[in-house]
């Protein structure tokens, strides 16, 4: 049962939040999508080399699990925190883990070749996923301790 007493009103930052992290994860969305199918042609055309997509096609199965985790737990997370869900801390946090064992990979495990300089700014984009992802998730933990998601 519903604890009418205690669920809070909607604030206004939940659907500015909630609206900008749909943008950001749609595009991440967007980029798997278009990774996954056109391939070369999408990443040529986004400027990477051939070693680079040699490394892309290189990735080993496994990898797909965070990925896929990485990206559409953000995604899902983004529309459950729309339609006020508490699972929306759920899926940023299985976004949250696809996104760390993602960077560790990435960073660690088997980083990529080095990128042409104008795509250098594109070494921090696993950090800049990773730390946007931790943001949402606490975000979400903190507007469900608020009783705002139900």
């Amino acid at each position: 049962m519903i604890d009418i007493a205690r669920r809070t009103a909607t604030p206004w930052h939940l659907w500015l939040v909630g609206l900008l992290s749909l943008a950001w994860n749609g595009f991440g969305a967007f980029d798997y999508i278009q990774t996954n199918t056109r391939g070369e042609a999408y990443m040529r055309a986004s400027g990477f080399g051939d070693d680079m997509i040699a490394y892309f096609n290189a990735m080993p199965t496994w990898m797909y699990v965070p990925w896929t985790l990485g990206v559409w737990g953000a995604v899902i997370g983004s529309l459950l925190l729309l339609a006020r869900s508490r699972f929306a801390v759920h899926a940023f946090g299985l976004s949250l883990i696809g996104a760390v064992v993602s960077l560790i990979y990435s960073k660690f495990i088997n980083p990529p070749p080095a990128l042409p300089p104008e795509l250098a700014m594109m070494a921090w984009m696993p950090y800049v996923i990773v730390v946007i992802a931790a943001l949402l998730l606490w975000y979400a933990s903190a507007m469900a301790k608020r009783a705002v998601l139900r």
